[in-house]
């Protein structure tokens, strides 16, 4: 049987892509909970800079309380939890809000596609439920491509 991890970069990028074109995005990585972790991000973006560490506490499913009062970090970025409905069947979302005062706060989204997970962050003053909103329908062109790749073997 196929897996996630088997998907080349190109069909990732090419989902990265089409976030980046809707404006509202700034940066978008996709990672998954088995290795290799990260398996594509923008470029020009700073979420290629996600850490294994990072991507485990981001998207461990026992004790996430803890994740509101202590917040996550983003490659190197303190994020504050606003919404977690990450593991919630019919949502798989969760929304965060960075701390950075160099370069001000600004939305993230995290959508689960299948094993894989998209986290896109917003461009500056773009709100989170907008934000959640386009994560959430752009991952169903995300979902497409996963299957019409799985389809292919």
């Amino acid at each position: 049987m196929q897996c996630i991890g088997d998907i080349s970069e190109e069909v990732w990028q090419d989902c990265i892509t089409l976030f980046l074109q809707t404006g509202m995005c700034c940066d978008v990585a996709i990672i998954t909970n088995s290795p290799p972790w990260l398996l594509a991000s923008y470029p020009q973006g700073n979420l290629f800079q996600l850490t294994q560490e990072e991507i485990q506490i981001l998207l461990v499913r026992e004790g996430r309380e803890k994740l509101f009062l202590q917040g996550i970090t983003l490659a190197g970025t303190k994020c504050l939890l606003i919404r977690d409905n990450l593991y919630t069947e019919g949502n798989n979302t969760m929304d965060l809000r960075t701390k950075s005062q160099s370069w001000g706060s600004q939305a993230v989204t995290v959508v689960q596609v299948e094993s894989v997970y998209l986290v896109v962050m917003g461009q500056k003053g773009t709100e989170g439920g907008p934000l959640n909103f386009k994560a959430f329908e752009m991952a169903g062109c995300v979902k497409e491509a996963i299957h019409q790749h799985m389809a292919h073997f």
